[in-house]
């Protein structure tokens, strides 16, 4: 099963692919998408939607998983990040795959054990988890591979896990 995570950014969105077959995660692809700084806010917001198309229609995940933001630490920063996931979200509905959601929270649980995780404690944990040796590894690149992560973990320890859940258990 492919998996596709997003760590959704205005200037950086992380993204990641990962490959969970036979109990066994490996890395596809990851990276950065960065529209160009000069460009206007919803030049912006297209050329997120326009690679994460191009990215799904070359790789094809099954589903996809995104980074729920729980707060943001101003209402200017939470309206741009609510605009960037709403790229994001069509993006992911253009091309008709499973959306699920998880709070950072969960995620760093998820690959490091601890929620309250930094974010370079989730890279460390990402590169052993997926045996990579990438020393220039953008931190939002490894956040969607984290992102990825959490939901192949969710995916195998609900027992429960039905097509369009959110979240793992309830």
């Amino acid at each position: 099963m492919r998996v596709l995570g997003i760590d959704p950014s205005l200037q950086s969105s992380g993204f990641g692919l990962i490959e969970d077959e036979a109990e066994n995660l490996e890395a596809i692809v990851y990276g950065v998408i960065k529209p160009d700084r000069a460009a206007s806010f919803p030049q912006k917001l297209n050329d997120i939607r326009t690679e994460l198309e191009r990215i799904i229609d070359l790789y094809s995940p099954q589903e996809i998983a995104i980074e729920n933001p729980f707060y943001a630490r101003n209402v200017k920063t939470a309206i741009s990040l609510g605009q960037v996931r709403g790229a994001v979200l069509i993006a992911i509905a253009s091309r008709q795959r499973q959306l699920y959601e998880y709070s950072a929270l969960e995620i760093k649980k998820a690959v490091t054990g601890y929620g309250q995780a930094e974010k370079d404690q989730v890279q460390r944990m990402v590169k052993i988890l997926l045996n990579l040796e990438d020393d220039r590894m953008p931190l939002d690149a490894s956040d969607a591979l984290a992102t990825a992560i959490c939901h192949t973990y969710h995916r195998r320890i609900s027992f429960d896990w039905k097509p369009g859940r959110k979240t793992g258990k309830s």
